[in-house]
């Protein structure tokens, strides 16, 4: 597995990525669906990204949380704008696919939230058999085998 630099996480990370697979109670609950990450780059040194997380909830209301992302010694450190800028949490890519369509990204465990693990796919790309693509891959993206088992898989092969 290549760590990626600092100067590939800003080409690579601004868009707009799905969650198709994760671990985290929040998206596997039912209660917010369709999640997505949109990046915008901010400045370039310290590695600084606009954060907006954007979901539907069951009742089809679409909602979004707002942060920034500065990157500190490796990972990045998100703030929360808003009702939530007293709230912070933790992390880094651990991985991506060789066209960096599909990256792996671990959150270290915050007040609200325990840790976790999001498999995203940028806005735009397909991957038909996903499940089986990412079987294939989990060193490459950095994921162990308990990783893999533990993942829920949201409305994807």
């Amino acid at each position: 597995m290549h760590e990626l630099t600092e100067t590939e996480l800003a080409e690579i990370l601004p868009g707009t990525w799905r969650i198709a697979a994760t671990n985290f109670p929040m998206w596997l609950s039912g209660e917010r669906l369709q999640p997505q990450f949109t990046y915008a780059l901010l400045s370039q040194s310290p590695l600084t990204l606009s954060d907006e997380v954007a979901f539907v909830t069951r009742e089809g209301e679409e909602q979004q949380i707002l942060g920034k992302d500065v990157l500190r010694r490796g990972e990045f450190v998100w703030r929360g704008k808003g009702l939530l800028s007293f709230a912070r949490s933790h992390w880094h890519v651990s991985g991506a696919d060789e066209q960096r369509t599909l990256l792996v990204i671990r959150f270290s465990k915050s007040i609200a939230t325990p840790a976790g693990i999001d498999l995203v796919v940028r806005e735009g790309s397909s991957y038909p058999h996903l499940r089986r693509v990412v079987a294939s891959s989990t060193e490459e993206l950095g994921l162990s085998p308990e990783d893999f088992a533990s993942l829920g898989w949201l409305g994807v092969q």
